[in-house]
């Protein structure tokens, strides 16, 4: 029954998070793939945040119960590349992960 559940929370998220374009942009999203871009090193950015998005999706799903040790590398990574992403709530830049 839990995983029927956690299953269609993360449905949800991730049906939420594909309409949620323009909020990724205005947060971390663009500012940090823009710093990336600039010093060479996408691929590696990008592998760390794209990794991160099962845990981004249950973090959301589950209201901030679930956090896992790739979601928790992902916001330390937004962070430190990304002056707004600091000021940032864990789940404004989770579900900006979702949304890339």
């Amino acid at each position: 029954m839990i995983r029927i559940a956690l299953g269609f929370a993360l449905f949800a998220c991730t049906s939420l998070a594909a309409h949620a374009g323009s909020f990724g942009g205005t947060t971390g999203g663009s500012s940090a793939a823009g710093s990336s871009a600039s010093s060479g090193s996408t691929s590696g950015d990008d592998k760390v945040v794209v990794e991160a998005r099962e845990d981004a999706a249950l973090f959301v799903a589950s209201d901030g119960a679930i956090r896992g040790a790739r979601l928790e590398a992902a916001l330390r990574h937004l962070r430190e590349d990304d002056a707004g992403a600091r000021s940032a709530s864990d789940l404004a830049l989770a579900q900006s992960i979702l949304a890339r």
